[in-house]
C-alpha cells in the first residue's frame, strides 16, 4: 500500500527519495591527486585499445639513434663508436621533446569529439583532466628513453654517472617535457584542429632540437647561430643530461632547466587553465 501511494503522488516520490539520500553518508569528494591518476590511467588505457600509438616511443628513437649514429659519427668523431659517446644523451632528449606535441593532438581530439564537455561539467579539481594527461605520457616518454638507452648500449655508449646518473638525466628530461606540454596543451585549445596543433608544434619543437648542442659543439657554429644555442632551454637541458650521464660537473646547466621547466608550467599552464575555463 506505501508503494501504491509513493508511485501515485508526486510528493511522496520526492520525500522518499530525499529519505534515501538523507539515509546514506555522502561519499567524500575524490582528491586532486586522485583524479589526475584516474585521467593519466585512462590515457594509458587508450594505448592498450590503440597500440599504434607506441610507434612514436619505440621506432623513432631507433630510427633516429641509429640514423645520426652512423651519418654523423665517421665524419665527425672519426668513429660511431666515439660519437655515440656524445650523441647518445642529446638524441634522448630529443626524441622524448619530439613525442610531446602528440600531447596537443591528443587533447585536440578528445575536444572535438565533445569528451571534454563531459569532463568540464564533473565536480573534480579543474585541471585534473589536463594534469593526468601529461602524467599518462610521461610513461610514453620513460619508454622512450629506455628504448633509446638500451640501443645506445648496444652500440657502445658506456656512461660515466652510472645507473645513479643515467636515472638522474632521465628523471630531469621527464620534468622539462611535463613541463613543455602546457604549450601544447595551450595551442590545442586555441587551435581548431589536431593537424594545426601539430603543426604549430613543429614550428616550434624543429628549431628548438636542431638549434641546440645535440648533434656537435657550438664552438663550431656560426656567432648568429651560438648566441641563439646560448639561450636555447633544449641546450641546457642537454648539457644538465649528458654531464649527469657522463658524470661530471653540470656547472648551472641543471638550475637553469629547472628554471624553464618552472616558467613554462607557470605561463603556459595559467594560460591553458584560462583558455580550457572560458572555451566552449
Amino acid at each position: 500500500m506505501t508503494l501504491e501511494a509513493t508511485r501515485s503522488t508526486p510528493g511522496a516520490q520526492t520525500s522518499a527519495i530525499l529519505s534515501a539520500l538523507a539515509s546514506t553518508e555522502r561519499p567524500a569528494p575524490p582528491s586532486a591527486l586522485s583524479t589526475s591518476l584516474t585521467f593519466g590511467w585512462r590515457a594509458l588505457l587508450k594505448i592498450k585499445h590503440v597500440p599504434e600509438q607506441l610507434i612514436d616511443v619505440t621506432i623513432f628513437p631507433v630510427m633516429f639513434t641509429l640514423l645520426f649514429t652512423f651519418l654523423f659519427g665517421g665524419a665527425l668523431a672519426g668513429s660511431t663508436e666515439e660519437y655515440i659517446q656524445f650523441l647518445l644523451p642529446g638524441i634522448l632528449v630529443q626524441g622524448v621533446i619530439m613525442i610531446t606535441m602528440y600531447t596537443g593532438t591528443t587533447l585536440r581530439t578528445d575536444i572535438e569529439k565533445g569528451v571534454f564537455d563531459r569532463f568540464r561539467s564533473l565536480p573534480i579539481w579543474r585541471p585534473s583532466a589536463l594534469v593526468g594527461m601529461l602524467l599518462g605520457d610521461a610513461v610514453r616518454f620513460t619508454i622512450s628513453s629506455l628504448v633509446t638507452l638500451t640501443l645506445g648500449l648496444l652500440l657502445g655508449w658506456r656512461p660515466g654517472g652510472g645507473v645513479v646518473g643515467v636515472a638522474l638525466g632521465v628523471l630531469l628530461l621527464l620534468v622539462f617535457a611535463f613541463a613543455l606540454g602546457w604549450i601544447w596543451t595551450f595551442l590545442s585549445l586555441l587551435l581548431r584542429t589536431s593537424q594545426s596543433v601539430m603543426g604549430a608544434s613543429m614550428l616550434v619543437i624543429t628549431p628548438l632540437t636542431f638549434g641546440s648542442n645535440i648533434f656537435v659543439d657550438p664552438a663550431t657554429m656560426p656567432g648568429w647561430l651560438q648566441a641563439f644555442v646560448e639561450v636555447n632551454p633544449v641546450t641546457h637541458l642537454v648539457t644538465a643530461v649528458r654531464s649527469l650521464m657522463g658524470g661530471v660537473d653540470a656547472g648551472g646547466s641543471i638550475t637553469l632547466t629547472l628554471v624553464w621547466a618552472a616558467a613554462l608550467v607557470a605561463v603556459f599552464g595559467s594560460l591553458t587553465m584560462w583558455r580550457y575555463r572560458d572555451a566552449h
